[in-house]
């Protein structure tokens, strides 16, 4: 099955090479366009070059906007790439930011983040610690995680009683 994702967690866990993570959670992975515009902005920087291997690998697939009116609807209260995710009205959506999950939610789509998915990996034991990821995501990729949220997936991967 097919999942969605905007720019942030593609962006996100290419920045602490940790790409190959998206693969292997959903091996069918759908942008919108101007996700991946967004995504070739920086054209100079590592990021792009992963992205784009992962696009040539073609598990990431670049979709085309269906409906025009919808995503301008939803850039009432989200940004394009956030839009354009929910448009393309695949079940499941990557998604980070807390507007665009709620939006998500309300439309009936399941959102995971990049948070969810460094849980799961640790759960699969396919990366040793979600604290030392969400570390180099805050220091490395500049990623906001409140300290209540950092503590709560700690909790949940069993690194904090």
């Amino acid at each position: 099955m097919p999942v969605v994702s905007n720019t942030s967690p593609i962006w996100n866990l290419a920045t602490i090479e940790r790409l190959h993570l998206l693969h292997e959670q959903f091996p069918d992975i759908r942008i919108p366009e101007d996700v991946w515009n967004e995504l070739q902005v920086m054209r100079d920087c590592p990021e792009v070059s992963r992205i784009q291997q992962a696009r040539d690998a073609q598990w990431i697939k670049v979709e085309p906007l269906k409906n025009f009116h919808v995503r301008q609807s939803l850039m009432l209260e989200l940004d394009r790439g956030e839009a354009a995710a929910i448009e393309l009205g695949v079940s499941q959506v990557l998604m980070d930011e807390a507007d665009g999950r709620a939006v998500a939610k309300a439309m009936g789509l399941r959102p995971t983040g990049v948070l969810g998915i460094l849980l799961r990996a640790k759960f699969e034991g396919k990366i040793p610690s979600v604290s030392d990821e969400m570390s180099r995501l805050r220091n490395e990729a500049g990623f906001f995680i409140a300290e209540s949220l950092f503590r709560y997936v700690q909790r949940e991967a069993g690194e904090l009683l």
